[in-house]
């Protein structure tokens, strides 16, 4: 991936976990970027299928955490400290990106000193949920915010610097959410996120609704540390679930995807919230433009306006 001991143009860090049904289309997405000069580096947390020897076969540097040492920051703190760029890409095993100008796209906002995070636009593929699709498209809109004031971001797809980083690590403690506690740190230094929406990349998720439960609950944990000042309490339990499911039948119908979604519409939004709200319980908060952000539906009249590229998407072998 990187032939010189220079300096290289970037660092991609990638946590991965069993991830050989995926990791291979993200190494290829990587390697067919404008951007060449690019560094590589899987740090892996017990993986037993063959997530390692993929990755070894192209040349991508391997660090080593055991699961029992295993948090988001504390993986990332690991794979950090190895790289050699002073950008760092942030990539899940379980993405890849759609153009050839990702990580140009991703890395073109940090001409502006002000800004310490940048973060893309994620989507899902015809495997995922339809509700998954929804919220991707509501915390991912179709249009770039370059000079963001407020902490939302994603660690699926983003890139930060790493002289910041230096100052402050990830939280090792956080079950989740570290990008979003790393953001608010950066925005009390007085810096600036950038939302990148041309920065495209497709996220597989394969989850259980048990596991859809487990993911919200252990984030609404995170933010409740994070954000201490607000509780998620029964009746935004409820007002959530009534008003989300709602919108998500009212979208599918005007998809005419009713028939094929209607039932995971239901149970995807329960284990949403119930989660939320569980992981709520166990000590958090939120602030209210978090809130929306994370919550509430971008409105039953809204329709993505997405952006015609002029740039012809990677194509993936099957």
């Amino acid at each position: 991936m990187t032939g010189s001991i220079s300096r290289p143009h970037c660092s991609v860090i990638i946590r991965a976990y069993n991830e050989a049904d995926h990791i291979w289309r993200l190494l290829t997405g990587i390697n067919r970027q404008n951007v060449k000069d690019v560094e590589i580096i899987l740090v892996d947390s017990g993986s037993t299928d063959q997530t390692i020897n993929i990755a070894k076969a192209q040349m991508v540097r391997i660090v080593h955490i055991s699961p029992e040492e295993f948090t988001f920051g504390r993986s990332l703190n690991r794979g950090i400290a190895q790289a050699r760029s002073d950008f760092i890409i942030i990539a899940s095993a379980h993405v890849y990106p759609v153009y050839p100008d990702w990580l140009e796209r991703l890395l073109a906002p940090f001409q502006d000193p002000n800004v310490a995070l940048t973060y893309g636009k994620q989507r899902g593929n015809q495997a995922s949920y339809f509700t998954e699709r929804q919220i991707f498209q509501r915390w991912y809109p179709d249009r770039s915010e370059l000079r963001q004031a407020h902490p939302f971001c994603n660690n699926a797809n983003a890139a930060i610097r790493r002289v910041l980083w230096e100052q402050h690590p990830y939280d090792e403690a956080l079950s989740g959410l570290e990008d979003i506690a790393w953001a608010r740190w950066a925005i009390d230094q007085g810096y600036l996120l950038s939302y990148v929406s041309e920065a495209e990349v497709i996220h597989v998720h394969n989850e259980t609704p048990r596991m859809i439960y487990n993911r919200y609950r252990r984030e609404a944990m995170a933010f409740k540390r994070i954000f201490p000042q607000e509780n998620f309490h029964l009746i935004d339990l409820l007002r959530l679930v009534i008003f989300n499911v709602g919108d998500d039948l009212f979208q599918a119908v005007r998809q005419k995807k009713l028939r094929r979604y209607f039932t995971s519409i239901f149970w995807f939004r329960w284990n949403q919230f119930w989660g939320t709200y569980q992981g709520y319980r166990q000590p958090g908060a939120l602030t209210e433009q978090l809130r929306q952000t994370f919550y509430y539906p971008q409105g039953i009249q809204s329709k993505p306006q997405a952006i015609e590229r002029s740039i012809e998407p990677i194509n993936y072998p099957d």
